[in-house]
């Protein structure tokens, strides 16, 4: 598993802007990391899956709540990873309102998860393999803090926690 000091893996993922703008086509858009990441630093968070009860009622509407506040304490972007694919994590992203606060981030075959180690296997409940409920600071590339949730929690990945974090790094 990944762990504080560790670069994230060269993986790409994807992403779904449906308004062209700085850099960015209309449809689904590589993020190949570790470009995206260069010289930022990223409040990451992760969810086993878009439009589940936990992650849509707690986990992203946080993030977009205190999306100024993690911005104001020197947070460049913040993402949410999930192990979907870019048009789904798309209309998560307008159903939960994040235009301009959170970045809707597709891993679409897991290959984040995987190569961090940090994924849920939920094959027994109809949902394949997932990415674990965490969050994570990363600076320039590197974890900075590394936030996981055990099985059915969450307790330490939220934007509260970050923002703590932030404000401490």
């Amino acid at each position: 598993m990944i762990k504080i000091g560790d670069t994230l893996p060269a993986v790409a993922l994807a992403e779904y802007v449906e308004v062209a703008g700085e850099g960015c086509s209309i449809g689904p858009n590589a993020v190949k990391l570790p470009e995206a990441l260069a010289g930022k630093t990223i409040a990451l968070f992760a969810v086993p899956g878009a439009f589940t009860p936990t992650c849509s009622e707690k986990h992203v509407p946080g993030y977009v709540a205190k999306a100024d506040e993690l911005k104001a304490a020197g947070v460049h972007e913040i993402w949410c990873v999930s192990v979907n694919d870019a048009f789904v994590m798309g209309a998560w992203g307008r159903d939960q309102k994040v235009a301009g606060k959170v970045r809707m981030i597709a891993d679409g075959d897991a290959a984040f998860a995987k190569a961090t180690g940090l994924t849920l296997d939920l094959n027994g409940k109809g949902l394949g393999l997932r990415a674990n409920r965490f969050s994570m600071l990363v600076k320039d590339g590197k974890v900075v803090t590394l936030n996981v949730e055990g099985p059915g929690k969450f307790e330490v990945s939220d934007a509260d926690t970050m923002l703590a974090q932030v404000k401490a790094a």
